[in-house]
């Protein structure tokens, strides 16, 4: 694997949790230490940490950061339910937030009526594992998409899907590294995805310090280079897969789909199982984070819009399933009609 599947976007340390703020990106790479509950609240809100499998990774750690600074008279399992609903309040959309703290709280209750610190012990090495079981997913999902990648093939990528969004490799992104690895000459156009720019800022900075030909594009250039005969797959992550296969991902994923349906170029959804969400039937019923007016009308520290305008900021936007080609997870690649529990269990 190329230099920035290397580093890790999230992990423990010590008694803290150790972030790369993707805040800085690409101007400075600053890893930050994280020692408090509320420390890991503000990172997963001010998206210093981001992509779905980091967000649950990082609440994970963050869950036990809480639970260590517990009095030893306090009702611990009240405590725990009460991190739980904190840290689930970060950020709404990408289910794996939910998904790892509600894992968290299943290995806790598993453990009462045994000692404090036998119980302690066990709850991080549950956040360990699912930092541990996220680096083997993206590994064999890499795999899968690599298996799509043609020689010479284009490839264009919307936000971010890569080891900056994950334990390690990435989801979307992964295949990119294993591709390369296996010798296959491709090129990857990332969308700069606004308004926060996680295609410029993240995965161009992330592709090219991993040697992969990478070209940034503005979001509306994407029919452009698909007109053009340059793009021949779209491979995305997802925050959130609901039960019919409609997808949740960075806002712009659905105009991507369209156009990628209309010049006949098929469309590959990378997420592990996590982001699978059998609670919901459908892409309407997935909650969707809106973010503050700044993101839209100030760039680069200076003002872009009139004073008082009024501004809608949604964060992602759902994919029908119909327009989706196959979701691929570590269990596979799935094409319609597709069956989430049996993507699930592959």
């Amino acid at each position: 694997m190329g230099e920035s599947t290397a580093f890790r976007s999230v992990h423990f340390q010590g008694h803290s949790v150790v972030l790369l703020d993707q805040t800085r990106l690409p101007e400075a790479v600053v890893f930050i230490e994280l020692h408090t509950i509320e420390d890991v609240y503000q990172a997963i809100r001010e998206m210093r940490v981001r992509g779905a499998p980091a967000i649950g990774i990082a609440a994970a750690y963050g869950l036990w950061l809480g639970m260590r600074g517990q009095p030893g008279a306090a009702d611990l399992d009240a405590a725990l339910d009460r991190h739980v609903r904190y840290l689930a309040n970060a950020r709404p959309t990408a289910v794996n937030l939910e998904w790892a703290l509600q894992r968290m709280r299943r290995n806790w209750m598993a453990t009462h009526g045994q000692e404090r610190s036998v119980r302690f012990a066990a709850l991080i090495e549950e956040a360990r594992a699912i930092e541990q079981e996220d680096e083997v997913a993206n590994r064999v999902i890499g795999e899968h998409l690599a298996d799509l990648i043609k020689e010479g093939m284009g490839i264009l990528t919307h936000c971010n899907a890569g080891a900056l969004a994950t334990s390690r490799y990435g989801t979307a992104l992964a295949g990119f590294y294993v591709a390369k690895e296996r010798g296959v000459n491709f090129r990857v156009f990332a969308d700069e995805t606004r308004p926060v720019l996680q295609g410029a800022r993240l995965t161009a900075w992330e592709l090219m310090h991993a040697g992969v030909d990478v070209t940034l594009i503005c979001d509306n250039m994407a029919a452009a280079v698909m007109s053009q005969g340059k793009v021949q797959a779209v491979m995305v992550g997802a925050d959130r897969i609901a039960t019919n296969g409609d997808v949740a991902n960075k806002i712009g994923t659905h105009g991507v789909a369209v156009l990628a349906r209309h010049f006949g170029i098929p469309v590959y959804v990378a997420a592990p199982t996590s982001t699978v969400d059998l609670g919901i039937a459908d892409g309407t019923l997935i909650p969707i984070e809106e973010r503050k007016a700044e993101e839209v009308v100030v760039f680069n520290g200076r003002r872009v819009a009139p004073e008082d305008v009024n501004v809608y900021n949604p964060a992602f936007d759902v994919t029908p399933h119909q327009l989706i080609t196959a979701i691929v997870t570590e269990n596979g690649v799935f094409y319609p009609p597709i069956d989430l529990r049996q993507v699930l269990v592959g």
